[in-house]
Formats: C-alpha cells, structure tokens, sequence
C-alpha cells in the first residue's frame, strides 16, 4: 500500500457529522470507508463503495474533489484537506477485479439500456443486481461513452472500462456495440421484442456550432469529435482551440500528447470567467497551453482565426460596440478546435412517437426520470446537458429503483 494512502487516512477526524459526506452529491460514507481500510477491511471498503456508487473507481479520478468531498474536509480549515478521491480510488481499484458480484434473485425481466455511459452504466449494474436481463446498445464499439469517448486517457484510463464490462458480463448483461437505436431499430420494436422497460442514457454528441463564415473550412473541426480519435487528425504544428470549458482544456492537453508545438485557447472573456475548472486551466498551463483572452472569433479563414478584441485599453469589456466597425484582426494557426459546448442528436426521438424535448432538445422527464412515453426512461446528459459523471450517477441510481418499481407494477 502506499505511504501517503496511510498517511492521508490517518488525517481523517472520523467527524460525528462528516462536511465530506456533506459534500458528496452521492453521499459516500468517507469517514466508514477509511475506517475500513486501516482497519484492515478493504474488501468491506470495496464493497460498501460499489453498492454506493458503481462508478467509484472513475469518480475517484474525474470527480472536482476540491468542490465536492475534499472541499468541505473539516481540516481546510486550518491545513490540507484528506485527499479523500486517492483513498477511494486505491481502495476501488483493488476491488473491481476480485469482485464476486451476484444478482440478488433472477427475474424474467428485460430491460434494455440505450447508451453505455455513466448514466447507462450504472442503471446497468444496479438492475443486473436485482436479476433483470439486461441488454445494453451502443452506438459505438466499445462501452463507456463519454467516458471512453470524451475524457482523455491521462485523465482516465481506458482500461478501467474493459474491467467494468467483464463485471458487467459477469452479471451476465448483453451488450450488442455498433447499434444505433432509431434509424434501423426502433423504440417499438424494442417493445414488441419483449422488452419491459427502456432506458435512455445517450449522451450529448451534437456538436454546437458557432455559425460564422468558415466554419466548413477542411482544418475547422469540433472538440468532441476530435476527443473520440485524436489520431485520425493530422493538426499541423499550430492549433488555436476557441472556447474555455473543461473540454477545451482536455482538447488542448490531448493536443499537445499527440505531438501538436504549439496550442492556444482563444476566450471572449478572462480567466474568472472561465467555466473550466479551475485546476484544470492550471494544469494546462503546465502542460504548455497559451491563452488569447478577451478576443472573440467572427470568421474562420485558411490562415487562421479572424477576431475582434473584448476588451478595451481600461480593461473593461465594451459589448456596446458594433463588431462590423471593430478592428479585426487575424490570429494565425494550421488548425482550429471549436468547443462551445454540445447537445443531443435526435436519433431516437426523430424515429419514434410520444418522447417530448425542451427547447434544447434534451428529453423531457420527471424528477423520476420518466419520459412523456410510458415505459421509457432517461437520466444524464441528454436530460440535463453535460454535466459531471458523479451526477449522472446519483440520479440514476434513483431511476434505476423507479423501473424497477415500474416493471414490478406492470408485471403484477
């Protein structure tokens, strides 16, 4: 084991009333969990985690610790935190492999699961848990979704992935990769092959576009198609990526691991601003990434990015101006990013009747997870828009009980 993981566990003030559990959106029992371990209880630990949070092992890596449990650790008060995400990811990544997962009965029950992210992950392993034959489609080759498909491999490891789906097949989950739910199977078909519920957990993977001129241009591409298979793009030596989120800092690290000299974010405003957190604009400092800020993209071209500066002499923003009467300037490079967010393609609801979208296109359901359709339920991104993998799992865990509840009824 480690030294510092002893260490860091012997921090912890075991609290009657822990700020960490607090601060976890799924409430992991943090102070339980330590206690187990240097008592000698890993597996216990392991265990306890699992049943928690089936993704344990990935929140661990991906969580933002500093918001959540180890921001609100009592010791920040005076000192440093317990790293409580390094404890939980040693204790999670002893565990996953030796685990003897078994369904609790089993039931002749079938739900299929539509997208192998977080959100369809979990809902996965809890249903497979209760004895439900699951079967889960994915429109790619492999499961994980934004996990696989979305956060780099320094950031994540994908072989934590491959660990899970042997867990998963374990339980005895079907998985059918390369499927597209929609253009060829359909919703009602799904039903009338048996299936007693649905389960969408799709993702965002619509690109959001900036519309202006040159956005077709062949060096033009979007942050998360090229996150997918940073190989397959050839970037040159030069690449300004425009937006300021955590996916443009992924894209802008990843960049540079693929051999890329030199890497810039252009961002309309300053660093306060920026929706990326803040420890991963650190590390992109350190990873090399320079910033352009205050300057905001009106055209791509051949050569590079033409902008308009935000920000005037005072330093304060001047939104009032005219950008046609703007000085324009142009901001050379041999590739360009765009990464200003993303949201749902309509694969599904364009084939199929009585699923209901906002105004942003995300599928519409209750605090529950049901959708407008009887017996099809959705969590995650393509309900609320990207949001952190914790969230998708804490909601799903709630949706995973509701078809459960709502097959038991059906089925009498």
């Amino acid at each position: 084991m480690g030294k510092h993981i002893l260490e860091e566990g012997k921090k912890c003030l075991q609290c009657k009333k822990p700020a960490c559990k607090a601060g976890c959106p799924i409430n992991t029992a943090i102070p339980e969990m330590i206690k187990l371990l240097l008592d000698g209880n890993i597996q216990m630990a392991g265990e306890m985690l699992f049943k928690n949070n089936p993704l344990s092992v990935i929140c661990s890596l991906v969580c933002p610790h500093e918001k959540q449990c180890e921001g609100h650790c009592i010791l920040n008060k005076k000192s440093t935190p317990v790293q409580i995400s390094s404890i939980e990811n040693y204790i999670s990544d002893y565990n996953l492999d030796i685990m003897n997962l078994k369904p609790i009965k089993r039931l002749n029950r079938n739900i299929a699961i539509i997208g192998s992210g977080p959100a369809g992950i979990t809902i996965a392993f809890m249903l497979a848990l209760k004895g439900y034959n699951i079967t889960i489609f994915e429109a790619h080759d492999k499961i994980g979704g934004v996990l696989r498909y979305g956060i780099p491999e320094f950031r994540l490891p994908k072989r934590i992935l491959e660990r899970l789906k042997d867990q998963l097949l374990k339980l005895g989950v079907k998985i059918r990769p390369n499927t597209v739910i929609g253009p060829v199977l359909t919703i009602e078909e799904l039903f009338r092959d048996g299936y007693d519920a649905l389960f969408i957990g799709t993702g965002v993977w619509k690109p959001k576009k900036m519309n202006i001129k040159g956005e077709s241009l062949g060096h033009v591409h979007y942050a998360i198609d090229y996150l997918k298979n940073p190989e397959v793009y050839e970037l040159g030596e030069k690449v300004c990526i425009v937006g300021a989120g955590n996916v443009a800092m992924d894209v802008a690290r990843t960049a540079l691991r693929k051999g890329v000299k030199e890497v810039y974010i252009m961002y309309r405003k300053g660093f306060e601003e920026m929706s990326a957190r803040k420890d991963e604009v650190e590390y992109a400092k350190i990873d090399g990434v320079k910033f352009e800020l205050y300057k905001e993209p009106i055209e791509f071209t051949s050569d590079g990015v033409i902008y308009v500066e935000t920000k005037d002499n005072n330093h304060e923003n001047d939104e009032s101006q005219n950008k046609d009467n703007e000085v324009k300037q142009l901001f050379q490079c041999d590739a360009i990013i765009v990464s200003v967010s993303q949201g749902p393609r309509s694969n599904i609801v364009s084939t199929t009747k009585g699923i209901e979208l906002n105004q942003y296109g995300l599928i519409i359901t209750d605090e529950y997870g049901r959708t407008t359709r009887e017996g099809v339920f959705a969590s995650g991104d393509v309900v609320t828009g990207a949001k952190t993998v914790v969230e998708a799992v804490k909601v799903s865990k709630e949706v995973s009980e509701i078809i459960h509840q709502y097959v038991e009824e059906k089925r009498g």
